[in-house]
């Protein structure tokens, strides 16, 4: 059986953002939003989140864009003298190598982001990052320590399967450059998940076995998304997408992704998709679909 989470990074975002995400639960393919706790409108994302019970809500952990949700005081090696994060993926994980960010900061605030999630009533279904950050294995086994005393049954697994770097490329000649850094991206950052990710088995936490979406990140469009959707193996796979509404609150975020979100979201909300998907015999799942599967299969297998 396929069975596929359609993941919404940036829930929170803005209250746009938030708006195209639950529009493309009701009306497309979304099945699964992942939840900024620092995000600007993180209390419209959680009431929208709240009226809507079937729309899985992760958390998306972060430690790069915005202000600290624990007090800047608490997390020194986070921010700056504002309180605001202030480095790039990059930098933060030259950073903990080399001892200039603290671990130990970086759990406060992970926990500070968690149990933000957790007192506005929301149940979080699956941990991942913004900018995939928990892929660095110090980071990968922390949100695997917090997933389980949290009782946050999955975390996302970033190996990308299929790239597609070769059908994007022709398509969008002007944007070679993002696409290659895509790609080298998703080769390095699977090589690296790959290397914690038998650690999330044995601590009885849920990932997808194939994952999709990282090379095409700002190209999500309806071609992408049905040479996918077409490609997906038997098993659990996550997609992540950006869908989202164009507007001046979006234009002030430091997000490179602004058109390309209602590009997104037109292809996520095409009537033809949701056909090809149902074709295809692909299940829509979110990951406490997986989660509740597990357990029930772990249940059976006890009592043989």
């Amino acid at each position: 059986m396929k069975r596929l989470i359609v993941n919404a990074d940036d829930f929170g975002l803005t209250a746009n953002v938030n708006r195209a995400i639950l529009d493309g639960h009701c009306r497309g393919v979304i099945t699964s939003a992942s939840l900024l706790s620092n995000g600007e409108a993180f209390e419209s994302a959680v009431a929208l989140a709240l009226q809507t019970p079937r729309l899985g809500v992760g958390i998306h952990l972060n430690l790069t864009e915005g202000k600290s949700v624990a007090a800047g005081l608490d997390v020194p090696s986070l921010v700056n003298s504002q309180g605001q994060f202030n480095r790039t993926s990059a930098s933060l994980w030259r950073a903990l190598v080399l001892g200039g960010v603290s671990a130990a900061d970086v759990e406060k605030e992970w926990r500070a982001q968690i149990e933000k999630v957790l007192a506005a009533g929301v149940a979080p279904t699956h941990l991942d990052s913004h900018k995939h950050v928990h892929a660095l294995p110090v980071l990968g086994k922390m949100a695997i320590r917090l997933a389980r005393q949290y009782c946050i049954p999955a975390i996302r697994c970033v190996a990308e399967r299929q790239r597609g770097a070769r059908r994007l490329l022709p398509r969008y000649p002007r944007a070679a450059k993002t696409v290659l850094r895509q790609l080298l991206n998703s080769c390095a950052l699977a090589t690296i998940s790959r290397s914690w990710t038998g650690e999330i088995e044995r601590a009885g936490i849920v990932c997808a076995s194939d994952f999709y979406g990282l090379t095409a990140t700002g190209f999500l469009d309806e071609e992408t998304l049905r040479e996918i959707l077409s490609r997906l193996r038997d098993g659990a796979s996550e997609l992540m997408c950006h869908p989202g509404w164009v507007d001046d609150d979006l234009r002030r975020t430091p997000t490179r992704l602004v058109g390309q979100r209602e590009m997104e979201f037109q292809a996520l909300t095409r009537p033809a998709i949701k056909l090809l998907v149902r074709d295809l015999g692909i299940q829509l799942v979110s990951y406490r679909d997986l989660a509740r599967a597990n357990a029930n299969q772990a249940s059976c297998s006890g009592g043989l």
